[in-house]
């Protein structure tokens, strides 16, 4: 009796658990839903006081409304460019600057660590005022470059961060072995460390490029309508004569697009890179 006890209890615990995924994958998944729905819908529908969850009607009306609203290639380009230098030079200086902290012993070593958890406590919009006179000194408004260093202000101490982690994780046993062996201390780095980094640095890749495509306050802020970014340009749907709803679910659904590709191109490497070597022999 006290096993089919155990066993019923067993089973419902995981029926709860299975309900409970269930219920937060309907809370965070609805939004894209209702996105893809509303893109996809006739314009009259999305705007309709007495909207229905299941599809009414399927056009592609919306894209072209969308397209032909403003120029939207000019902001998708000038968003991947921008998001994709923030990546790479938060990649380079962040992996330095935290394998310095987490190999080498130097003074003020911990004033450093907490500088860049207390950068990432500062609110952005409390600094878009000094960003804003110190870009335009600098000559830098209006400009994508400024947009960039802007970014990196707030992407590298999180990349910092993360990265540290993962090479804390990494036993130093393994490059004195490699060292031992007669690998220098940047072979010993580059053929042991590494690797064993990749799946940190994918991951820290994909979260810096999320940030900076998604990132609006600053984008608007310090960039003409010349230069807008994607997600500046999703704002043109909204005018002083109302929001047109269905075209703006259109352009949010193109400007995603980018982000699933990357997801579906990284996920298998990241899952392989992070389950690599959790089984001995």
């Amino acid at each position: 009796m006290s096993t089919l006890a155990g066993t019923g209890r067993r089973r419902n615990s995981r029926l709860g658990w299975n309900l409970l995924g269930l219920l937060v994958f309907v809370t965070a998944g609805f939004p894209l839903y209702w996105m893809l729905n509303t893109a996809f819908k006739p314009a009259e529908d999305a705007i309709d006081a007495d909207p229905s969850l299941l599809p009414t009607g399927v056009t592609l009306d919306n894209f072209s409304r969308a397209l032909d609203i403003a120029d939207f290639w000019g902001p998708v380009g000038r968003s991947l460019v921008v998001s994709l230098a923030v990546v790479v030079i938060g990649i380079v200086v962040g992996l330095l600057a935290a394998l310095a902290i987490s190999r080498f012993a130097f003074r003020g070593r911990k004033i450093v660590i907490v500088g860049i958890l207390a950068v990432q406590m500062v609110p952005l919009v409390a600094m878009i005022i000094p960003v804003f006179l110190l870009l335009n000194d600098l000559g830098q408004y209006d400009r994508l470059t400024g947009l960039i260093i802007t970014y990196l202000t707030f992407i590298l101490p999180f990349t910092v961060w993360t990265l540290r982690g993962f090479i804390v994780n990494i036993p130093k046993e393994l490059e004195e072995a490699a060292m031992v062996d007669g690998c220098s201390r940047t072979g010993a780095f580059l053929r042991v460390v590494f690797p064993l980094l990749a799946p940190g640095m994918v991951a820290t890749s994909v979260y810096g490029f999320i940030q900076a495509w998604n990132e609006y306050l600053y984008a608007l802020m310090l960039l003409s309508q010349k230069n807008q970014t994607a997600t500046v340009w999703l704002g043109n749907f909204t005018t002083k004569h109302g929001t047109e709803y269905a075209p703006m679910m259109a352009g949010a659904t193109m400007m995603a697009v980018p982000i699933v590709a990357l997801f579906l191109l990284v996920q298998r490497k990241m899952a392989a890179g992070l389950t690599a070597g959790a089984v001995k022999g």
